[in-house]
């Protein structure tokens, strides 16, 4: 299997890139080829060009490099592994970034009108999204309904032919033992290698 693995926090030494770290290398230690990209240290452009606003038509060809670059390469998947932080109940702006420039039409679905069903187009049927927060679960639920779930689980996955979409979020982050960050990376390792067994 190929496996995209996208991380996105900018600050070196985050829970977040000990994710990543734990959730690459248990994916090539299963015999994966693995495509790991840390966004922010990659220089990953994320603000859209007026000539990428359309929704219906494909995309014509990037003209930047990176982003021509994860457009080949994420039709070439067989699975996503997204991992990033619950900032105002939205990904970072380099991952939102990589969503509106990487999965267009004609790479990531495709939209006959513009008020139409959209036909994914990844052959990646499954992902994970692993996000950090620091907000108590009662109270994202109570407050904010979980706004990330809709994000990934309703809004942006599904629309791209990703149908298994699996989620974990680890809280409080900033207060949290070594103990417990320990836990969350074996949580994390685990969840990979169920990823690549589909279960």
């Amino acid at each position: 299997m190929k496996v995209g693995v996208y991380l996105a926090h900018p600050r070196p030494g985050s829970f977040n890139h000990a994710l990543f770290e734990a959730v690459t290398q248990t994916l090539a230690a299963e015999g994966c080829e693995v495509a790991a990209h840390d966004l922010t240290a990659q220089g990953f452009p994320p603000v859209l060009t007026a000539e990428e606003t359309g929704t219906v038509d494909a995309a014509g060809a990037a003209t930047d490099p990176l982003v021509a670059l994860h457009r080949a390469e994420v039709a070439t998947l067989d699975a996503l592994v997204l991992i990033h932080p619950n900032w105002w109940g939205l990904p970072p702006a380099v991952l939102t970034g990589w969503v509106q420039r990487v999965l267009v039409p004609g790479v990531a679905y495709k939209l006959g009108q513009a008020d139409g069903e959209p036909a994914g187009l990844l052959r990646a049927g499954r992902a994970l999204v692993l996000n950090t927060s620091d907000t108590p679960a009662e109270r994202e639920a109570a407050e904010f309904g979980d706004p990330l779930e809709r994000v990934w689980a309703a809004c942006v996955l599904p629309y791209v032919g990703v149908t298994d979409v699996r989620r974990t979020v680890f809280r409080t982050v900033t207060d949290s033992t070594a103990d417990q960050r320990a836990a969350w990376l074996a949580e994390a390792r685990r969840g990979a290698r169920a990823l690549l067994a589909g279960r």
